[in-house]
């Protein structure tokens, strides 16, 4: 069967006619989960998806503040010894009794090999069974903030992996599965019934599920649909009750549908383009034996060539927030009075900054791109050729699925780097909703013994800020705390490590029938969902 006549049948099955059973809720993306492993991906879809099956410790409530989830209080004894005491008289789907350890084999799983999730492990020296209930943790320095980071790890079964020879996660970036991969069994208030990647994932509620429930769904029907005018058609048909992203062209109408609803705000996600600087030669670029990206003029003609009002008006429909920061303004350690863009440089400026590097003539490079994971992801790259092209950067671009996109460009299990020159993403702190998430993962030099810097795709390295964000990661006094954040950000800022586009707009839209809950970060607890 051919690509398009496969899409062509999905559509035709999303848009037949016909009404849901009661209690059914069906809603779409962009583009598929990647994984039921909970470990699989540090991505926010992935994470928000299998957070229905899988349960953390401690959970994010409706402000995004810590309330306890399988973990009933927490908190340190000491400066590096913390401990968690477990909810007792919770079961997993399967009826097998939650206890200790399952919670120290999780966290082991997490920080081990093939799992996406390492870098919440960098301060931690050891885990222990300290009771039936009670965990203990011993940290390298102290860590206050390691209950928010593990605030996006969902705690598995022990005797469930090990049965079903997924004691270790599939590594993504090598194309490894296992059972986890496809299947899942958690603690929280859905169970997977059914998962056909690419096509549907069921999900129905956990009977046995300890908290109150506050949804009236008995079955959710997930949908990947690639095509926006698809998705929005099906929504507008009544054979989809929400959409999770809105193409910003698509915004007005759907307001103006009587029985459709737009829930809207500013994300916590930022948009980047990242730039390989950590080989010595670029993977995809006409340039042999150097990298453009290590020299910080190259950077900065860069940065200062994309016009991100254009992006905003002509790409977004005025559906983002422009920055320069790589931190929302909700983010706790935002500095605002450096969220300032220096000016554009006119095309002869920028490329005299690249004559001045050695390339006068300019290069080539690629640039890799989502197609189904950011608003208007695709297009925003779109944007970006013409743009680079004016200062003589010719780039080819490759726009893929999310899965091919991530499988590409993420370093691998050995923090060995992917293969990308210049890439597009994005990052919400969503662990933590603090900006040493950030630091740490984005900025950090990548190292499999430190454990930072995991989604350093582009390998920035600088050591006077490596060594701030150790200290910004263990000082508890808020005063010095601010001023070395201050610090960090005008290192990275003034190095031109990445080039922030804008903050995402958080754009839904669902049938009035629908009650729902949108958080800041993007994340989608079907625990709140209701239908009438």
């Amino acid at each position: 069967m051919t690509v398009r006549a496969a899409l062509l049948i999905a559509a035709s099955l999303i848009l037949a006619p016909g009404l849901a059973d009661a209690g059914t809720f069906r809603w779409a993306s962009g583009g598929d989960v990647s994984s039921m492993d909970p470990y699989a991906r540090n991505e926010t879809f992935l994470i928000t998806f299998t957070a229905n099956i899988y349960e953390p410790l401690a959970r994010r409530n409706k402000q995004l503040a810590l309330e306890p989830a399988l973990a009933t209080a927490w908190g340190q004894t000491g400066p590096t010894t913390w401990f968690f005491d477990l909810r007792q008289g919770v079961t997993f789907s399967d009826g097998t009794p939650f206890t200790a350890d399952d919670v120290v084999f999780s966290l082991g799983r997490a920080q081990g090999e093939g799992s996406n999730m390492q870098a919440y492990f960098s301060s931690v020296q050891a885990i222990r069974r300290a009771g039936a209930f009670r965990v203990e943790v011993d940290t390298k320095y102290p860590d206050p903030l390691l209950a928010m980071k593990w605030a996006s790890l969902g705690i598995m079964s022990k005797a469930w992996a090990e049965k079903n020879n997924a004691a270790t996660a599939a590594d993504m970036t090598k194309n490894q599965e296992n059972f986890a991969t496809r299947n899942a069994m958690g603690t929280g208030p859905f169970m997977l019934k059914e998962r056909k990647p690419e096509e549907r994932t069921v999900l129905v509620p956990n009977p046995g599920w300890w908290d109150r429930r506050d949804h009236n769904l008995d079955e959710v029907i997930f949908t990947p649909v690639g095509n926006p005018a698809t998705r929005v058609a099906a929504l507008k048909a009544g054979n989809l009750d929400m959409i999770y992203e809105v193409p910003p062209a698509d915004t007005d109408g759907l307001r103006r549908d009587a029985g459709l609803k737009v829930i809207e705000g500013p994300e916590t996600r930022v948009v980047f383009v990242g730039m390989d600087q950590e080989r010595p030669e670029l993977p995809e670029s006409n340039i042999k034996g150097r990298n453009p990206f290590q020299d910080r003029r190259v950077r900065e003609a860069v940065y200062r060539s994309i016009d991100v009002e254009a992006i905003k008006r002509s790409v977004m429909r005025g559906q983002s927030y422009p920055t320069a920061s790589l931190v929302a303004p909700v983010i706790n350690g935002y500095v605002a009075d450096l969220d300032r863009r220096p000016a554009m440089l006119k095309p002869e400026d920028a490329r005299k900054l690249l004559a001045d590097a050695g390339y006068p003539d300019g290069f080539e490079v690629g640039l890799d791109c989502p197609n189904d994971r950011y608003v208007n992801d695709d297009k925003i790259c779109v944007a970006l050729v013409p743009m680079l092209a004016r200062i003589g950067i010719k780039v080819a671009l490759n726009a893929q699925t999310r899965n091919k996109f991530f499988a590409k460009i993420m370093r691998k299990g050995d923090y060995s780097p992917g293969v990308t020159s210049m890439y597009l993403m994005a990052w919400s702190p969503g662990s933590t909703y603090d900006v040493h998430n950030v630091l740490d993962s984005l900025l950090q030099t990548p190292s499999a013994v430190t454990k930072k810097g995991q989604a350093n795709i582009g390998g920035y390295s600088n050591k006077a800020f490596d060594e701030l964000a150790d200290r910004i990661e263990r000082e508890t006094d808020k005063a010095a705390r601010e001023q070395m954040i201050r610090q960090a950000t005008k290192i990275y800022m003034d190095d031109y490590a990445y080039v922030p586009l804008h903050q995402q707009a958080l754009v839904w839209a669902a049938s009035t029938k629908v009650e729902l809950f949108q958080p800041a970060d993007n994340t989608f607890p079907l625990r709140y969902v209701t239908v009438k």
